[in-house]
């Protein structure tokens, strides 16, 4: 049978045999019964864990609503006015509101772009700035010994609202919740201090409980309270489907229960070939993007086995740490090893894709230079079929196959 995966702004074709295909994993059908603006209100309304807010905040009180940069698909323009609404409700002005944008460590926007993010309403009304990790409020160390650094204007303001999206995060178990604030307005050497408990085995995808670095993440909040979070999961399409308010741990874990029974999807037997697109364009601009949907599929491959990434990267690697660890490696292990003794945001991405080599080779369907991929420790093709082909070739025509279409959602579960 054929199928069709995203590839830049087109789609490319692959045709997988009966007896070769365990499984496709789509998304679970799940009740929806509100989308969009109204599942907010709604969540707003019926907070979890929590006072509604128009009763928690006061008049006069300074207000900061961090919500996500550009690089998260959170839609700021569609939760924010219903966010405001609360507040107005209390009574509180324009002025003493202050959107600020996690930025963690990513680049500054541009006005357009902040424009863009909340809405030019929003933005003609109310002051919204990009948190700064040179401007900070040192509060102590989280029992990890992580530093509690906190961008200035979030530190001192009276009340904190964070905004976001939840969808699986390959080392912090989930987004959302308590990551506004750790790591999206705290320092370089915060993140840093938190992410490098990313190569601890209890630090994957979907662990909350038992996971390091989101307990250092939720540590932080002990210092710096927030009084109120608004969590949104989107579909495929990037549209809200449910939307969770309230407290930051109760509110954002039923988030992540309703992540889990739409993007979780058990299966039997884990496959000797995993076929793992991350959707087309946008998201495949770059490997540092396209990483998401190769983490996501190492669960559902068998040790030995391929993983077949189809990801254009027509810009490349995508972050110039994450490409000049790479480069610079002679083999996958000295990047796990290297990430253990010397933490560096862009190598972490790195370090991701060599615990993956571990258990199993990556052919990477690319419009990158052959021999570029290969100095990364990937195997390059420019078609998925071809690909497909030289996987049977290497492990048997009986081999089986597992297809993800949107690997960068879908999180592979093995039945115990």
């Amino acid at each position: 049978m054929e199928y069709s995966l995203g590839f830049a702004k087109t789609s490319m074709k692959v045709s997988i045999e009966g007896k070769n295909l365990l499984n496709v994993l789509h998304a679970n059908e799940v009740q929806i019964e509100l989308t969009g603006p109204a599942e907010v209100k709604r969540a707003i309304e019926n907070p979890i864990g929590s006072d509604r807010l128009y009763k928690i905040v006061k008049p006069g009180e300074k207000i900061a609503i961090i919500t996500s940069d550009i690089t998260r698909p959170m839609p700021s323009k569609v939760v924010l006015p219903v966010v405001l609404e609360e507040l107005y409700k209390a009574g509180i002005k324009d002025e003493d509101i202050t959107i600020v944008f996690a930025l963690g460590s990513h680049r500054k926007h541009s006005e357009k772009e902040k424009q863009y993010l909340i809405g030019e309403e929003i933005y003609s009304r109310i002051s919204c700035i990009d948190s700064d990790v040179k401007d900070f409020v040192h509060f102590g160390y989280t029992e990890n010994k992580t530093p509690i650094d906190i961008f200035t204007p979030v530190a001192k303001a009276d009340r904190r609202i964070c905004l976001g999206n939840i969808e699986y995060h390959y080392f912090a178990g989930y987004s959302g919740g308590a990551k506004a604030i750790m790591p999206g307005v705290s320092t370089r050497e915060a993140i840093q201090a938190n992410h490098s408990r990313m190569v601890e085995d209890a630090a994957y995808a979907g662990n909350l409980t038992t996971n390091p670095v989101r307990k250092d993440i939720e540590d932080t909040i002990k210092l710096v309270p927030i009084d109120f979070i608004v969590n949104v999961v989107l579909n495929e399409k990037k549209e809200i489907i449910k939307a969770v308010a309230g407290h930051y741990i109760e509110a954002h874990r039923e988030g992540c229960r309703f992540l889990d029974g739409f993007y979780k999807i058990p299966i039997k037997d884990k496959a000797d070939i995993v076929i793992s697109s991350i959707g087309g364009y946008p998201k495949d601009l770059n490997l540092y993007q396209a990483q998401k949907a190769l983490d996501n599929a190492k669960h559902a491959v068998k040790n030995g086995g391929i993983i077949i990434l189809v990801a254009s990267c027509k810009e490349g690697l995508g972050e110039d740490v994450f490409e000049k660890w790479l480069l610079e490696a002679e083999k996958p292990e000295d990047l796990v090893q290297k990430i253990k003794t010397n933490f560096v945001l862009g190598g972490h991405k790195a370090a991701a894709i060599a615990m993956v080599l571990e258990n199993a080779r990556v052919f990477l369907v690319s419009e990158l230079e052959p021999e570029f991929v290969r100095n990364i420790f990937l195997e390059p093709f420019s078609n998925v079929q071809r690909a497909l082909d030289s996987a049977y070739e290497a492990l048997g025509e009986d081999a089986k196959v597992i297809l993800i279409p949107h690997g960068g959602s879908i999180l592979p579960v093995l039945k115990k």
